[in-house]
């Protein structure tokens, strides 16, 4: 049970890192950073293309991180409905199969980063109990 404890405070963590980040928080501009970077090198984006889609991007990021996640139905809604709103924007920059590589990304990244702040915590967590 404890476990099951931990794992859910460590998720939801991971979540609060990930949405409700401060825009001048030095930790929400570091991952972002990494972020671009992982989105980057997962589409393989040109500079022509990084130049078109990183202003699209953007503000897609912004209209996501400002949903309200509290009802966990509509928040999915609202999350597709934005998708379908910036899919020919994206699909004009990337085409329609890296499309999906971009939320496939982004589901990946937000899993790498869960995965380590999981590891971070099991690791100071082992740190007290020594």
């Amino acid at each position: 049970m404890k476990k099951f404890v931990l794992v859910l405070t460590i998720f939801f963590s991971g979540l609060t890192v990930l949405y409700a980040q401060d825009e001048n928080d030095p930790r929400g501009e570091k991952i972002q950073a990494l972020k671009i970077a992982f989105i980057t090198q997962k589409l393989d984006l040109t500079a022509d293309e990084a130049q078109k889609f990183w202003p699209v991007y953007n503000q897609y990021d912004r209209e996501v991180r400002g949903v309200d996640r509290n009802d966990v139905m509509k928040s999915e809604e609202q999350l597709l409905n934005i998708r379908k709103k910036y899919q020919p924007s994206f699909e004009k920059v990337l085409g329609p199969q890296r499309l999906n590589k971009l939320f496939n990304a982004e589901r990946d990244f937000r899993e790498v980063l869960i995965r380590r702040l999981k590891d971070r915590q099991a690791q100071r967590l082992n740190i007290l109990r020594r």
